[in-house]
């Protein structure tokens, strides 16, 4: 495994640009086919439950298996599994774009995921095991307001596809972006791994049952909302609950788990990755339920809703580094307090966008405040959650906390339209979608602020050194010291 890469060298540049591609693959579709579901709806006479599972057959996907994926890097080479990954996604991608109905295009958005999940933890493993340590903070900070790009610039480039050549070509983009990052991988990317993970079982009972529980309470609460008898709802709902359980007992009897339950025996780990569960479920919500608002109510085109967030991209692009190398300096625990907040204001301001919003004094200073609070905390975010384990577990700890964020979106998008009193037509009607989207935001607004106390109260500041031998163990939570870009510690475990 080499880890001596430095970031400034051409090699550097390298492969932070090919982990950057290939994981904006998947963080760009994530958000530019929310901008398309009006109109993908409109020519596929689609209800709103069909495009609740255009977006979550996604994720489903994608959360149940992101675990395995990791795994699957760590095992046969985190290179070999992501250019894999980036493979899949491109032929399903491909498959998405020439599908003759809703159902047809729903299999593809399924077989979309299989694809992220096999990409999405590789791309920020290779950085973990490839970059000098002290340049880690640095590159991951990159990755992060790069990635954040990909995901912000979504919006915009899926409005001007949806308006122009249609939304189709939403994922038809996908396979020339595939065709660049495939042979610059294979040539300046070296291959990784975690000889310890290259004898074993896979966990392929844990994968199944973690799906499946995904899936069966993404199905309930997706059906209760579209009028599917009560009894066949709870009956599911219990079933997918009984997976679930059943997925946490196997994983805490198996040799080897998809899942070891002794990484979460780190305080730190454990912490931010529930604070995260908040963050990204509201993020679901806002980004899924968002652009359909400037749409359906305030009467933008896709491109002008699309557009609406560039801000959002540009602080992105200003400061994601920069806030890396602070959360380094002063510890993560400020910024994943204070970033949270900040996106609950800007989600609360987003009740001002209703019938005939004015750009700049409604929809911008939103825009603004998100943006703000997405810098703060994204790139901290991530950075803790690697630095909390070593280095040879990194895409362990990666698929982890990719799949607790893929999960609370999933489950955020199933779960508000129902809450908020969403009907299966309600996008159709702009006044019964702006009274739910305003219930909506006050929902996302309140789980933020509980991230945000929970990041309070649970994440510490890293200790100075890690002098214990736990941290230097085998399957260990804590990590051995990674020295930050300025001489500080990224972080290590501090439970045990």
């Amino acid at each position: 495994m080499s880890s001596e890469v430095r970031l400034a060298s051409p090699r550097g540049k390298w492969v932070l640009f090919t982990t950057v591609l290939g994981s904006s693959m998947a963080l760009l579709d994530s958000t530019v086919v929310n901008v398309a579901l009006p109109r993908i709806g409109e020519d596929l006479d689609a209800d709103l439950g069909a495009l609740q599972w255009t977006v979550n057959a996604y994720m489903l996907t994608l959360a149940g298996l992101i675990l395995l994926g990791g795994a699957l890097g760590d095992r046969f080479g985190r290179r070999r599994v992501f250019v894999v990954g980036v493979v899949w996604f491109a032929v399903a991608s491909l498959l998405c774009g020439t599908a003759p109905n809703a159902g047809a295009l729903i299999a593809a958005r399924a077989l979309q995921g299989v694809g992220g999940a096999l990409l999405t933890p590789g791309s920020l493993a290779l950085i973990q095991a490839t970059f000098h340590p002290d340049d880690r903070g640095r590159a991951v900070g990159l990755w992060s307001g790069f990635g954040g790009i990909g995901a912000a610039v979504g919006p915009f480039l899926g409005g001007w596809l949806v308006d122009g050549p249609g939304w189709r070509w939403v994922f038809l983009l996908n396979v020339p972006l595939a065709l660049v990052c495939v042979p610059v991988a294979l040539r300046h990317v070296p291959e990784s791994g975690d000889g310890r993970a290259a004898h074993g079982r896979f966990d392929v009972l844990g994968a199944v049952l973690g799906a499946a529980g995904l899936g069966l309470v993404t199905y309930a609460l997706i059906g209760a909302g579209e009028g599917v008898p009560g009894a066949v709802v709870v009956a599911t709902a219990v079933a997918g609950v009984a997976a679930g359980a059943a997925f946490v007992r196997v994983e805490r009897r198996r040799a080897e788990p998809m899942m070891p339950p002794a990484i979460f025996a780190s305080r730190q780990f454990t912490a931010v990755n529930v604070v995260t569960l908040c963050v990204y479920g509201a993020f679901g919500g806002f980004f899924f339920l968002g652009v359909v608002q400037l749409q359906v109510v305030s009467g933008y085109s896709a491109l002008g809703a699309g557009t609406a967030l560039l801000p959002a991209t540009v602080l992105m692009l200003l400061f994601s580094a920069r806030s890396g190398e602070l959360s380094d300096r002063i510890g993560p625990r400020v910024p994943l307090t204070v970033g949270p907040l900040l996106c609950a204001v800007g989600l609360l301001l987003m009740l001002r966008v209703g019938e005939d919003a004015s750009y700049v004094a409604d929809v911008l200073p939103a825009v603004l405040v998100l943006g703000v609070g997405m810098v703060t905390l994204v790139a901290p975010l991530t950075a803790t959650v690697l630095a909390s384990v070593d280095v040879g577990r990194a895409g362990l700890a990666s698929g982890i906390n990719n799949a607790a964020a893929r999960a609370a979106g999933l489950v955020a998008v199933a779960a508000l339209p129902v809450l908020a009193g969403m009907g299966p037509d309600a996008y159709r009607s702009p006044d019964a979608f702006d009274a739910a989207f305003g219930r909506a935001m006050l929902m996302c607004a309140g789980v933020l602020v509980v991230g945000a106390a929970l990041a309070f109260a649970t994440v510490r500041r890293p200790a100075p050194d890690c002098a214990r031998p736990e941290c230097h163990t085998h399957g260990s939570v804590a990590v051995p010291p990674l020295e930050g870009r300025r001489g500080g510690r990224l972080g290590e475990g501090v439970g045990g």
